[in-house]
């Protein structure tokens, strides 16, 4: 079944399997991309990660708040999340385009692990110059990675996201 006839489905009578009755709407109202059945609230996730990251320099209290951070997939998000079309963008996500789910769990796997290296290297006994140095590199590797999610996202083909380096790239380019 396609991502629209979910959605359909899920405007017809809600969504019991999420307990979700009074879900209605399209998939534009729920910020749904209607062509790859993806939304772009799922980047939120990753640009709360940037945030941290660009305070560092000046809020060293924010080194606590990134490692409180957790990875998610696109599914976890949507049910952690107060997102009012959550059911419809999981439905949608779970019946869009294989390649294009997988083009952007590719994405989403990239920057979670630029996020758990930059984690990982940021001891707690790193200098603060040191750490911000580092959180800053991070998040400029990150940047076009959430770029071209979007893209994916939007079903934009040839965007123009950035950095167009494979998201190992941009790992590599972090642990050097």
């Amino acid at each position: 079944m396609k991502y629209q006839d979910c959605a359909e489905a899920l405007q017809a009578g809600g969504d019991a399997e999420h307990g979700d009755d009074a879900e209605h709407g399209s998939l534009a109202d729920a910020n749904i991309n209607p062509a790859t059945g993806l939304a772009t609230d799922y980047l939120n996730h990753f640009n709360e990660a940037i945030m941290l990251l660009e305070m560092l320099a000046s809020c060293p209290d924010c080194r606590d708040d990134l490692f409180a951070w957790q990875p998610m997939s696109y599914r976890q998000h949507f049910e952690a999340s107060s997102f009012k079309g959550r059911a419809m963008a999981i439905a949608a996500y779970e019946s869009a385009d294989a390649d294009v789910r997988g083009s952007l769990d590719t994405l989403a796997g990239a920057m979670t692990t630029v996020l758990a290296a930059t984690r990982a290297a940021m001891s707690a006994d790193m200098p603060q110059d040191a750490a911000a140095v580092l959180a800053n590199r991070a998040a400029a590797l990150l940047k076009p990675l959430v770029a071209r999610a979007g893209a994916v996202i939007n079903g934009e083909d040839n965007a123009d996201a950035g950095d167009q380096a494979s998201p190992q790239a941009a790992v590599d380019r972090l642990m050097k």
